[in-house]
């Protein structure tokens, strides 16, 4: 038989090369990632060299982006451009710490009285319209509940658990982790817990569940061993629960086990929990201690188009001090791989002896809320003993940042995004300063009627500073005459920040992304109001 050309058998060589990539690639997310077959991705082990997520190097040719508001924190969506990309950090609200050990059970640890997060959960609950928190009551003492009307001033209710208390679990205990699941179709389980406890001589997780947070069934399972800090939350764009497992390897880092049912999740084989994530070569070291920081613990929720991720990270251990631990960000698109550009405390601990956040600066489960324009990051803090490593008196804090504030890019000058496309009609934006946009199509030429010099943002008396403003072009109602179409969007600003953009199916503004732990005004998971609900 003759052997083909190259030309002859080019078809055959590429139906067989396009099948080797669909036996490789396995589910396409939302934002148009491929995730690798199998998933997740696995290791041998952990490195202290920073995560390169796959999707930087090689975005998506085209990326979807009906879901939730487009964050600048990467060079996932542009193209090219001339502004500065700067990051922000939190703001210390002045009314903390909001939360302080004040009971008998709270300050019965008469060394470390104690009323903090230590992960545990801090949500706005769309049934009641109240803010609700899950925290350590008494230094590894149970779990008390406490309510606020506005996030500032809260709460501890006398509850029946144990009467007369806030304390709605009873018992010893580490970390843990409260999640209000809004997906929950069993009333029954609408809240769900999963306390780290000591049980037959291993760190385990112990997972009840809760129609209102308050009343929690007994125990469902114990989890697979653990190490003491894991964490857990749920992933709603892959609609799985992740299992952040403590791990000695770097001495301190994270394991990742996925599944879809919290419960039948909580047990696993060797091979089914796989290296993830540690602190990396980025985390400097402090002066006064010189080694290579390490990751504590890590929180993550979903927020707007991406997971947002809460590093702790252990510096290292003074002999004067408690830990000076604090919070950096990092960011996911496929719910693995972290991009953390800036290593930077985003809140950090004081270096004064006697504030009430000397040590150890930990983040609240949920991540972060909403309200109105801003958004609410809860931690845990230590006012610490000096001369010595205890922790002192433990409370809560609240530091605020910007609606979609983690990064701007900011300047005179201009962007341009890769090809996305859209479903919706109405283009938002998140900026300050002048700002005007223009719809260019594959070739990079401006689409008429939606050029630069056709365009209107907001209206005559519209503010230059908004986190839900929207963008207009003499000529067309709206962008649905672009719907489905691969586009490219050009911004220029002028002494301008630009934090987001977003195209939705509504006039409010809606972004139908994620708002993590919910906030005033969102009847569930994702922003359906828009502007509504600020």
């Amino acid at each position: 038989m003759r052997t083909g050309s190259v030309e002859t058998l080019w078809p055959t060589l590429l139906i067989l090369a396009i099948g080797a990539i669909c036996v490789e690639a396995g589910e396409t997310l939302y934002n148009g990632i491929v995730l690798p077959s199998p998933w997740p991705p696995r290791s041998e082990k952990l490195t202290n060299e920073p995560m390169k997520p796959p999707y930087l190097a090689s975005p998506p040719a085209v990326i979807p982006i009906d879901v939730g508001r487009q964050l600048f924190v990467d060079d996932f969506l542009v193209a090219e451009t001339t502004l500065k990309r700067t990051f922000h950090l939190a703001e210390i609200h002045p009314a903390s710490p909001v939360l302080k050990p004040d009971t008998d059970w709270e300050t019965s640890t008469k060394r470390d009285p104690t009323a903090m997060v230590f992960s545990d959960g801090v949500w706005f609950d769309p049934a009641d319209k109240r803010f609700k928190m899950w925290y350590m009551g008494g230094y590894v003492k149970g779990t008390c509940y406490a309510t606020s009307k506005d996030g500032i001033q809260w709460e501890k209710p006398a509850l029946d658990v144990k009467p007369g208390t806030n304390v709605v679990q009873e018992g010893w205990r580490d970390s843990s982790t409260t999640w209000l699941d809004l997906d929950e179709k069993d009333p029954a389980k609408r809240w769900k817990i999963f306390v780290v406890q000591s049980h037959e001589k291993k760190w385990k997780l112990s997972v009840h569940f809760s129609p209102d947070g308050i009343h929690w069934g007994e125990r469902v399972a114990w989890s697979t061993p653990v190490g003491d800090r894991t964490t857990v939350f749920y992933n709603p764009f892959r609609r799985v629960w992740v299992y952040g497992i403590r791990s000695g390897m770097l001495t301190r880092s994270r394991f990742y086990r996925e599944h879809p049912d919290a419960l039948a999740g909580a047990t696993w084989t060797p091979d089914e929990a796989v290296p993830w994530v540690g602190a990396d070569t980025n985390d400097p070291p402090r002066d006064d201690l010189k080694i290579q920081p390490q990751l504590y613990n890590l929180d993550a929720a979903p927020y707007e188009s991406l997971l947002l991720g809460l590093f702790t990270i252990w510096p290292g251990q003074p002999k004067d001090r408690p830990k000076p631990n604090y919070l950096c960000l990092g960011f996911s698109r496929d719910g693995f791989h972290w991009s953390r550009p800036d290593h930077r405390p985003f809140i950090g601990v004081s270096e004064k002896s006697g504030d009430w956040n000397w040590g150890n600066v930990q983040s609240a489960g949920g991540g972060c809320l909403v309200v109105g324009d801003k958004l609410y990051f809860y931690f845990s803090a230590r006012a610490g003993i000096k001369g010595s490593t205890a922790s002192g008196v433990c409370t809560t804090g609240l530091a605020t940042l910007r609606r979609d504030g983690f990064a701007s890019m900011e300047g005179d000058g201009s962007l341009t995004t890769r090809p996305v496309s859209f479903r919706g009609k109405h283009l938002f934006v998140n900026s300050a300063g002048q700002l005007e946009a223009e719809v260019l199509d594959a070739g990079g030429e401006p689409i008429a009627p939606f050029t630069r010099d056709h365009c209107l943002v907001g209206g005559a008396s519209a503010p230059r500073d908004s986190t839900c403003q929207p963008v207009r072009w003499r000529g067309a109602d709206d962008l649905s005459a672009l719907a489905g179409r691969p586009v490219r969007f050009r911004f220029h600003l002028k002494d301008g920040r630009l934090y987001s953009f977003w195209v939705s199916p509504d006039a409010s503004g809606a972004s139908h992304g994620y708002v993590a732990a919910g906030g005033p005004g969102f009847t569930g998971p994702t922003d359906t109001v828009g502007a509504g609900g600020r």
